[in-house]
C-alpha cells in the first residue's frame, strides 16, 4: 500500500519498518461480519443526520455490502500494511464506489470504532458459550433421570464418603453450568452498550443520533462516558473470567473421567470416538478429549490474567496496549466453546460399570454414617453416636470385612440400641433416606432434573 493510504499517514514521512508493521498488525482478520455490520449502522445514521449526503450514504452501504460479499466468498487477500480489518473494509470499500468511500469515517474514531466491535465480539461468543452450556445441560438432565438410582460413592478428600447416585453427581455439573450460562447471559448484558459516537475520547461535534445506531446494532443504550467507552474493557475482562470459570467446571470432570476410566477406579469404559491408543502398549485406551480439556484450562486462565495485568498499568483514554483483547478473548473462546460442544458428545457416550460403582458405593465403610444416623434416631447424641460407630469400623478393619458384615453381637457390645434391623443398611436404604431438597434420593435427582430444565427457560 502506499503511504497515502495510511489512515493516519499525513504526519508521517518515508516507510514503516517491516518489523514494526507485522509487530503492530491486527488479529482480527475474520471480525469482519461485526466491522461491516457496525460501519452500515453507522453511515446510515450520518445520511439520515444530514452529516453526509444521503445519496452517499446508500453508496457507501451498497458498497459495504459487496465487500462483504467479497469477505464471505474468501476473496479478500490479507494485507499486513492493512493493519487491521477496519482499514481492510475502508480500503476495500474505496475500490467498490471510489472517493465517496471517505466519508465512512466521518465522526468516528478507530479508538470508538474498535470499542464496538470488541463489544459485538463479546456479545456474539457470550451466545455461543451459553449455547453451548444449555446444550450440556440438557444432556446432563438425560442422563440424571438414566441414573437416577444408580449408586456410586461420594468422594470427601478423594476418599470414599457417602453413598450418592450417579445421577445427582452428574447434576452438580449441571447445576455449575447453569450458574455459567448465567454468567455469559450477565456479561452480555453489561457489553451490550454502545461506545460509537465517544470519537477518539472526547465525544464528536456532529449532531449524531446514538440512540439510532445502538438500535439497528441491538445495543440495549449508549454509554455515557466518552473517555470510559474508549478505554474500558470491563466486558472482556468479565467475559474471560466466564470462560475460565466454566473450563474449570470442565476441567474438574475431566479430571474425574481420567480417574473414573482407570483400572484402580474401573467406573467408566471411555467410547472409542473420544479416546486414543499408545503407540508402543497396545492394551491402552487414553482419556485424550478429558486431559486436553484440563490442560487448556490453562490457557483459559492466562489470558484472564493477562488482560487484567494489561488494563492495570494504562491510563485513559485508549492506549495500544488494549489491541491485545480481541487476541484474549478469541483465544479463550477458542478453548471453552469446542470444549463444551465435545463434552456434549462424550459423557452420554460414556459406558458406565453400574455394578461395580454399586459394589464401590457400599466398600470403604461408606455407611459408617448412616450407622450413626440409626443410633442418634434411637435418642443418642451425635457425637457420641460417631464414637461408638467410628469403634464399630475400627472392630470391621481388623476384621478384614464391612460394616454390615460385622455380627450383630459386635453391635450390641457397641451399644444396647442396637437391634438386628442394623444390619439391614445398605446402599439403596442410605439413598432413599437422603430424601430432602438437594439430596442424592432418586426422587430427589428426579425432582433436581426438572427444575434445572425449567430454569434453562427462564
Amino acid at each position: 500500500m502506499g503511504e497515502a493510504q495510511r489512515t493516519w499517514g499525513g504526519r508521517f514521512e518515508g516507510s514503516m519498518d517491516d518489523l514494526t508493521r507485522d509487530y503492530t498488525a491486527g488479529v482480527d482478520r475474520d471480525l469482519y461480519e461485526q466491522d461491516i455490520a457496525g460501519s452500515v449502522a453507522h453511515v446510515r445514521m450520518l445520511g439520515a443526520k444530514g452529516i453526509i449526503p444521503e445519496s452517499e450514504a446508500d453508496s457507501i452501504v451498497a458498497g459495504l455490502g459487496l465487500v462483504l460479499e467479497q469477505f464471505r466468498a474468501g476473496q479478500v487477500e490479507w494485507r499486513p500494511d492493512l493493519e487491521d480489518i477496519h482499514t481492510h473494509v475502508e480500503v476495500l470499500l474505496g475500490e467498490q464506489i471510489g472517493s465517496a468511500a471517505g466519508r465512512l469515517h466521518t465522526a468516528r474514531s478507530r479508538n470508538d470504532q474498535v470499542a464496538l466491535l470488541n463489544r459485538m465480539l463479546v456479545r456474539d461468543q457470550c451466545e455461543l458459550a451459553s449455547a453451548g452450556a444449555e446444550a450440556f445441560i440438557e444432556i446432563l438432565c438425560d442422563l440424571a433421570l438414566t441414573y437416577e438410582a444408580a449408586p456410586m460413592p461420594g468422594y470427601t478428600h478423594l476418599q470414599r464418603a457417602q453413598p450418592i447416585t450417579l445421577g445427582h453427581h452428574l447434576l452438580a455439573y449441571g447445576e455449575m453450568l447453569l450458574r455459567d450460562r448465567a454468567r455469559f447471559h450477565d456479561c452480555r448484558e453489561r457489553a451490550n452498550v454502545l461506545p460509537l459516537g465517544s470519537g477518539a475520547l472526547s465525544g464528536s461535534p456532529y449532531p449524531l443520533d446514538r440512540e439510532m445506531v445502538a438500535r439497528e446494532l441491538g445495543f440495549q443504550g449508549v454509554s455515557r462516558n466518552s473517555l470510559d467507552a474508549v478505554a474500558d474493557r470491563d466486558f472482556a475482562i468479565e467475559f474471560l473470567s466466564c470462560c475460565a470459570i466454566t473450563q474449570t467446571h470442565l476441567s474438574r470432570l475431566a479430571e474425574e473421567i481420567v480417574l473414573w476410566s482407570s483400572a484402580e477406579f474401573g467406573f467408566v469404559r471411555l467410547p472409542d470416538a473420544f479416546a486414543t491408543g499408545s503407540s508402543m502398549m497396545p492394551q491402552k485406551k487414553n482419556a485424550d478429549v478429558a486431559e486436553l480439556a484440563r490442560g487448556r484450562t490453562g490457557r483459559v486462565l492466562g489470558e484472564l490474567m493477562n488482560l487484567l495485568t494489561n488494563l492495570k498499568g494504562q491510563p485513559l483514554a485508549y492506549n495500544r496496549d488494549l489491541q491485545e483483547d480481541k487476541a484474549a478473548i478469541l483465544n479463550a473462546a477458542a478453548v471453552v466453546i469446542p470444549s463444551l460442544r465435545i463434552f456434549a458428545a462424550m459423557v452420554p457416550a460414556l459406558q458406565f460399570n453400574l455394578e461395580h460403582m454399586r459394589v464401590a458405593a457400599s466398600g470403604g465403610f461408606a455407611l459408617a454414617t448412616d450407622v450413626a444416623d440409626y443410633l442418634v434416631r434411637k435418642g443418642m447424641a451425635f457425637r457420641e453416636a460417631h464414637a461408638v460407630t467410628g469403634g464399630l469400623v475400627r472392630e470391621a478393619e481388623e476384621c478384614g470385612c464391612e460394616l454390615n458384615e460385622l455380627p450383630f453381637e459386635a453391635y450390641a457390645k457397641a451399644s444396647a440400641l442396637f437391634e438386628t434391623d442394623v444390619l439391614e443398611i445398605d446402599v439403596d436404604a442410605a439413598l432413599a433416606a437422603r430424601d430432602v431438597v438437594g439430596g442424592t434420593a432418586p426422587t430427589r435427582v428426579r425432582e433436581a432434573a426438572d427444575i434445572l430444565r425449567k430454569r434453562l427457560k427462564n
